[in-house]
């Protein structure tokens, strides 16, 4: 049987499967911070809501990396974790 990690590892050596991995990092870094965010401040989901005065579904699909939220709920997000909010622009990577 093959392994999801084997599979992946495989994929990777495909320059369109790569590129696309490569694509979504952004988003996922952005919800492994907020869920990491979540986590040290000792909160569940509904605490951050009702902090954000949101509902938990609506922090739910924060943490999901499937939206985008703007400045401003990242703004809210962070008070209500206790969090900085940070942005930077960082250079592109170089491809070979």
């Amino acid at each position: 049987m093959t392994t999801i990690d084997a599979l992946h590892a495989e994929w990777m050596g495909k320059a369109e499967y790569r590129e696309a991995y490569d694509a979504l990092d952004e988003e996922f870094a952005l919800a492994a911070a907020m869920i990491e965010a979540r986590a040290k401040a000792g909160l569940t989901q509904e605490q951050v809501a009702q902090r954000m005065n949101t509902t938990q579904t609506v922090v739910a699909r924060l943490e999901s990396g499937r939206s985008k939220p703007s400045t401003r709920t990242l703004e809210r997000f962070a008070d209500a974790t206790g969090a900085r909010l940070k942005i930077s622009f960082e250079p592109l990577r170089k491809t070979a």
